[in-house]
C-alpha cells in the first residue's frame, strides 16, 4: 500500500502568530513533504521494500558509509521526519510536563542548557539536515544533529523532538537567520506534551 501525505494536525495559518506563516506551511507541507511521498512511493514500487513500514525501510536502506544515500532512503526518511515534525509543534499554549522538565534537567543540567545545546546543534549543522532531542537505548537523553534526511532511527534512538533546518523550513519567515528560527521554534512552536509522550 502506498504512503500518503498526512493532513496537518492544524490549519495552515494556525502557527502564523507564533512565527511560522501559512505560506511556509503551504510550501513546506503541501509541496516539499508531498514530494517525498510521491518520490518515495515511486522509488519503492516493485522493490523488496514495497509494503514495508517506513521504519523498516529507513533502517534497512541506511548506509553510514554512503556519501549520498539512495533515493529510497532519502525520500522515505524525509517522509517520516516530516510526519513527526508537524506533530511536534502546535498552535496552543504548551506547558512542559514535569517529567520532561525533570529528565532534561537530569541530563543537561537545566532546561535552558538543553535549549542552548539544541539550538547550537541546529545552527551548527552544515548545509541541510535536522537537530534532535533523542532517547538512547540506555534511557539517557542527548542532543544530536543529522545531515540531509538521516534521523535517530538509523542509530537505534527514539526521536523525542526534531527541528528541520533545511532552508525551506525557515527561509520565508526568517530568511538566512537560522539561529532566530531555532530560538522561535523552542520558545513558541514546540508541543511539549507531544515530546513528553514520546519518552
Amino acid at each position: 500500500m502506498a504512503f500518503e501525505l498526512p493532513d496537518l494536525p492544524y490549519a495552515h495559518d494556525a502557527l502564523a502568530g507564533k512565527g511560522m506563516s501559512a505560506e511556509t506551511l503551504e510550501y513546506h507541507h503541501d509541496l516539499h513533504h508531498n514530494a517525498y511521498v510521491t518520490n518515495g512511493n515511486k522509488a519503492i514500487e516493485g522493490t523488496e521494500w514495497a509494503g514495508k513500514s517506513m521504519e523498516d525501510i529507513i533502517t534497512g536502506t541506511y548506509d553510514a558509509s554512503a556519501v549520498a544515500q539512495n533515493g529510497i532512503f532519502n525520500n522515505i526518511s524525509q517522509l517520516w521526519n516530516h510526519n513527526q515534525f508537524w506533530e511536534m509543534m502546535g498552535p496552543g499554549e504548551s506547558k512542559m510536563p514535569g517529567e520532561l522538565e525533570k529528565a532534561l534537567t537530569e541530563n543537561f543540567g537545566s532546561v535552558d542548557a538543553f535549549k542552548e545545546q539544541f539550538s547550537a546543534a541546529g545552527a551548527g549543522q552544515f548545509g541541510s539536515g535536522w537537530c534532535w532531542l533523542v532517547k538512547n537505548p540506555d534511557g539517557s537523553l542527548a542532543v544530536t544533529k543529522t545531515e540531509n534526511g538521516v534521523n535517530p532511527l538509523c542509530f537505534g534512538q527514539t526521536a523525542l523532538l526534531g527541528c528541520d533546518v533545511w532552508e525551506h523550513s525557515y527561509y520565508i519567515d526568517f530568511r538566512n537567520k537560522r539561529p532566530a528560527y531555532l530560538t522561535n521554534f523552542l520558545d513558541n512552536l514546540v508541543n511539549w506534551e507531544n515530546v513528553a509522550s514520546r519518552m
